[in-house]
């Protein structure tokens, strides 16, 4: 069995990848993340701080169960994000929103209370589908990253043994 610095680490690594993946896909392939997109991103780096810290620090007993119970807190949001990503790809086509304003320039114009209304009610850019592995869209993949990262971080929360 791992330690469990070794599967902060392993955590890290993998936000790492999903970012680097991210921004591949965005500077390189073209696609461009919706509001959405973007607070799946943040929770990502949001799990990945977290993880990293714990792997730098490597805390015992209580102090692993935080950094855990902090990760599940975050990937929770990234799940909440994602489904409504998805939700939002599989509705009929004329119950669509219309597309809205940018991330950018929501941040600069509302409170972040109205901006975070804005962007989970959706807009037209969240529900289509730029790209797709083995058939499923980057919202459904992160939907899965995301449930691994929950359910990782729970098991890291209630084990006591270190490997």
């Amino acid at each position: 069995m791992m330690s469990h610095r070794t599967l902060f680490l392993a955590g890290f690594l993998g936000c790492v990848v999903l970012i680097g993946t991210a921004l591949y896909m965005q500077h390189v392939m073209g696609l461009e993340p919706c509001p959405l997109c973007i607070l799946q991103r943040i929770a990502v780096i949001g799990m990945g701080v977290v993880l990293l810290v714990a792997t730098l620090h490597n805390p015992a007993g209580w102090g692993r169960r935080v950094y855990a119970g902090v990760t599940a807190l975050v990937a929770l949001f990234g799940l909440v994000t994602a489904g409504r990503n998805v939700w939002l790809q599989h509705l009929p086509p004329d119950r669509v929103p219309d597309c809205g304003p940018g991330l950018d320039y929501m941040l600069e114009v509302f409170p972040l209370s109205r901006t975070l209304e804005m962007v989970f009610t959706g807009s037209g850019e969240c529900a289509e589908v730029q790209w797709t592995l083995l058939g499923f869209s980057i919202p459904e993949w992160m939907l899965l990253v995301f449930a691994v990262y929950f359910l990782g971080s729970v098991y890291l929360a209630l084990t006591t043994k270190q490997g």
